[in-house]
This record gives C-alpha cells, structure tokens and sequence, in this order.
C-alpha cells in the first residue's frame, strides 16, 4: 500500500464565513475536489494549517489574506493481496467472524504496512469472500485495535452484516471491556483525579473520563485531549488488583476513538505499562517494585492492554452474542509476576 500526498493552498478572500471549515468551503479551488465534509475532516486529523500554525477546530475564526495550507494524503489504489498468515478464530458464520489478534499484527495495510496485516491474512482464509462495504483496502473492518495492543475483533462476512455491525459501534451498543496494566493505581478515593477535567464517577468505585480527541497539534502519530474541537471519546475504569505501583483496571468502551483507553489513562495520570507514546517517563522504581520486577515493568514491550470481552447483537438473526478472550501469555506472565511478588 502506498500514499500519493498533494498541497492545496488557499488565500482567505474578502468577507470569509464565521468559521474556517465554511470559509474553506467557499474559496477551495473547485479543481482540488475537496467538500465541506472532506475539509472537516482534514481539520480534524490536523492536516490544515492557518499561517502555519495547525489547527484542528472548524470553528476557527479566520480573517480575509490569511494562507490556510492543507495536506491532502490519498491511499493510491494497490490491490490487497492474500497472505497465509495464521488466524486464531474463536466464531464464524456465514455473515461474521469472530478473532483473536495478537499484539503486533496490523489491522488494515496501510502507508508503512502495505502487507502483512490481518486484511491479508482474511482474504487467504476465506478466499476473498468479505464485505465490499469497507473498500479494497478494509474489506469486512467494522473496528480496530491498535497494532500492539492483542484482542478480540468482529468481522464481517457479508454486506449486511457490515451494516448491522456498524449501526451497532455507531450507537455504542456493543460492549467493550479491555484489561490494562497501569502505573499507579486509580481510586475513586484519590483527591487528585477530582480535579481532573473530564473525571466523574459513579457507583460501584468506576471512574468515568469524558473528554474531546483530536489529533495532536504537532505530532500527527498522537491523539490529544482538547478543549474543543475533536470528538466525543467516554471510557469507564474500574480497578480490578494493585501491586503498588502498578494496578490492573478494566477500561469499558462507550466511544471508540483512536487510541482512546492510552490517552485517556494518560491524561488521568495513570499512563498504560509500556506505553512509549503516552507514558512519558513513567517507570516503576527499584525502591518500592525491587530491581528484578521494576525491571521486568519497565522492559514490557508493548502497551500492557488486551480486548478481552466484546458483545453484540448478531446483525442478521439478533442473537446475543459474547465473547471473552484470555490474556495473552506476555501480559498473563507479568501479572502473575506481580502477584508473585505482592505476596
């Protein structure tokens, strides 16, 4: 899978609309075949500076001269090859399939993973025969978990199951449970997370984080909290065990943006195991972990996080469907480490 990446740039005319999507609409050349709804989507993910500057809120005022400079990047159409790639299949039926991916494997080719993806290793397992509904390049990906991050994933077989599933992540009706190793250990009872923006909680000790996502102003790879702009992203935390520095949660999915549970475990201050992107600096420390499991925490070569419960409703017949998912023997391995250690 390759990109084709082109510039459009775009003087602000006299009089411009109360906000920068509109302004844009009005005076993009007619030749760069861009939308409103294109253009706010290209704001959203970061591509469109004002004067150089990103910005990522469509409501942005902008005034007649300003340069807006927008990146256009476009998947160049490669077919999707099939790949004997082994799949761990817990559920199949004509109209969905039901998986377990491990951490490492990509979900969809894409700019930098053309092959190699689980896309690759579907269309070899079942000779092509998945929903056209996602286009060539995600045919039959209804949802997505990160590269490393392991667990279950729903995908669709026909085009009626696609658009059932769909109407399903789209109204948050399908349960989402991941398990997470975190630094720190998240309490209700902790006076800190109150003044957290965006921090709640509700009964049973669950603390709820409901905040905005958009993609970082500076690094396009990174999500960000904003203020305004971005999209409405809802995660649920419930601690499960604590090791001290470290602790166990459960993350519940009513949202599912990119990245969702590591930015928003960051943001709480309690940034996943392993996590090079959001957890900064965070290490355990040889003082209260003791070198050997400080080592082990801090050598974990993957975010510490596992889909291990997804449910739905079957598109087609409307059976209720659940499936869980064990940890993955890195994450099972370090867990019973630390409960080793704990005593």
């Amino acid at each position: 899978m390759s990109s084709e990446t082109r510039i459009v740039t775009v003087p602000i005319g006299p009089d411009p609309g109360p906000r920068l999507d509109k302004a844009l609409a009005r005076d993009v050349p007619e030749a760069a075949h861009l939308t409103r709804s294109r253009l706010a989507r290209l704001i959203e993910a970061g591509a469109v500076a004002v004067n150089g500057l990103v910005v990522t809120d469509a409501r942005m005022r902008v005034a007649e001269g300003d340069e807006v400079v927008i990146t256009v990047e476009e998947a160049a159409e490669v077919e999707t090859q099939a790949e004997p790639i082994p799949l761990d299949i817990r559920y199949e039926d004509d109209d969905v399939v039901v998986v377990m991916k491990p951490a490492g494997l990509v979900v969809h080719p894409a700019p930098g993973s053309p092959g190699g993806t689980l896309v690759n290793a579907l269309l070899h397992h079942f000779g092509g025969e998945l929903s056209g509904v996602g286009g060539e390049k995600r045919p039959g990906i209804v949802h997505r978990i990160d590269k490393d991050t392991s667990g279950l994933l729903v995908v669709a077989k026909s085009d009626r199951a696609h658009h059932g599933l769909a109407a399903q992540f789209a109204d948050h009706s399908v349960e989402r449970e991941y398990l997470a190793l975190c630094h720190g250990v998240p309490d209700v009872a902790d006076p800190r997370l109150k003044g957290v923006r965006g921090v709640s909680f509700e009964t049973g000790g669950v603390i709820k984080i409901q905040t905005h996502l958009a993609r970082h102003k500076t690094d396009r790879q990174r999500q960000a909290v904003v203020q305004s702009g971005g999209r409405h992203a809802v995660t649920r935390v419930a601690l499960r065990d604590a090791f001290g520095a470290v602790a166990l949660v459960a993350c519940r999915l009513e949202t599912g943006r990119t990245h969702q549970i590591r930015v928003h475990m960051a943001h709480i201050g309690h940034a996943l195991v392993g996590d090079q992107t959001y957890g900064g600096r965070r290490r355990a420390s040889d003082k209260r972990m003791g070198a050997g499991m400080a080592a082990a925490i801090n050598g974990f070569p993957r975010q510490a996080l596992h889909a291990g419960v997804l449910g739905f409703a079957h598109p087609v017949d409307g059976r209720a469907m659940r499936f869980q998912a064990d940890l993955p023997a890195d994450m099972a391995d370090l867990l019973s480490a630390l409960r080793s250690a704990a005593g």
